[in-house]
């Protein structure tokens, strides 16, 4: 006899060949071993004899389930399927295709779209392009083929000529005189009487001062009157610039108010008369035929597939469920 505490026997549990198994601290003591070689075989018995008498008839009656699934899916609902396929949702999309889709895209096509393009051809681009181009872009021509004759013909031309004249007027009138009295009145009197004739050589250069003056207040006066003439000529053109603009925009407010406020009008009237009311007949053929077939299909649905389901999943997988997990759990299978 030792002092060490007697071990118990292991429980019982699936054979150690199980890698999925608990295993169980093996005995150091001889009679241990013996006590459990002869009460595992006992339990493997049992656990085969419950396996053998709960699990073959889960197993039996889910294979039952099974083939009867297989039946009702081969003679009910495969059947029912096609028939309805074929007999009325093929029927239905043809009918809703022929009398339906294509009547929509012809009377679309037909009544809304080409008259919208025609309206918008014929009713605003070819009257704005018309208001446009004899409106706006002729006078806007003209008023610039305009000021250009009055730039060319009331400025540059003037201006050519007073530059001519001016210049015939200094080469004739001032140009001589200057080279003449330079030549008689002041290099030879500087010749003849050299430094005696100084106060003669001032009065002569104050009297040169006083023609230089006279010319530059005669230029002063010119430019006065050229910028005075410019001046006018561009208030002018800014006048004539703004008046246009404002009898354009005249022009595009009686075209809006006489042309494009009624065109809208009308394409609201041509709406509300056409595409409104070809709006509101789709959806009453649609709430006729459409919503009571899939009323019915989901009637139909609720009354065979749903009650078939529910009374599957609540009398054949629930039970065999629960007895496959006590059988498991009986073998230690599972925890």
């Amino acid at each position: 006899m030792t002092d060490r505490l007697p071990t118990r026997p292991p429980l019982p549990g699936p054979p150690s060949g199980h890698r999925g198994a608990p295993t169980a601290a093996r005995p150091s003591s001889a009679d241990t071993a013996e006590q459990a070689a002869v009460a595992f075989p006992l339990v493997a018995a049992v656990a085969r004899g419950v396996a053998l008498v709960v699990v073959l008839p889960v197993r039996l009656l889910w294979e039952l389930i099974a083939a009867a699934g297989g039946l009702v899916y081969r003679s009910l609902l495969s059947p029912a399927g096609r028939f309805l396929h074929r007999w009325l949702l093929s029927p239905l999309a043809w009918a809703l295709h022929r009398l339906l889709w294509l009547p929509l895209v012809w009377c679309a096509r037909n009544l809304v779209w080409l008259p919208l393009r025609w309206a918008a051809r014929n009713l605003v681009w070819l009257p704005l392009r018309w208001a446009a181009q004899n409106l706006v872009w002729l006078p806007l021509v003209w008023l610039g083929r305009g000021v250009a004759w009055v730039a060319r013909t009331l400025i540059w031309r003037p201006l050519v000529w007073l530059a001519y004249g001016v210049a015939r007027v200094v080469r004739t009138l001032v140009w001589p005189p200057l080279v003449w009295l330079a030549e008689r009145l002041v290099l030879r009197p500087l010749r003849w009487l050299g430094a005696a004739l100084t106060p003669a050589g001032r009065l002569l250069r104050r009297g040169v001062g006083v023609l230089v003056g006279a010319a530059r207040a005669a230029l002063v006066g010119v430019a006065r009157g050229i910028w005075w003439v410019v001046a006018g000529f561009g208030r002018l053109v800014v006048a004539a610039v703004v008046g246009a603009w404002w009898a354009a925009g005249w022009v595009l407010r009686q075209l809006y108010r006489l042309l494009l406020r009624p065109l809208g009008h009308g394409l609201r009237w041509v709406w509300r008369h056409t595409v409104l009311p070809l709006l509101r007949g789709i959806r009453w053929v649609w709430s006729v035929t459409v919503v009571p077939v899939a009323h019915g299909l989901q009637v139909a649905w609720r009354a065979t597939v749903v009650p078939m389901a529910r009374w599957t999943r609540r009398a054949v997988l629930d039970p065999a469920r629960l007895a496959s997990r006590e059988v498991l759990s009986a073998l230690g299978l599972r925890r």
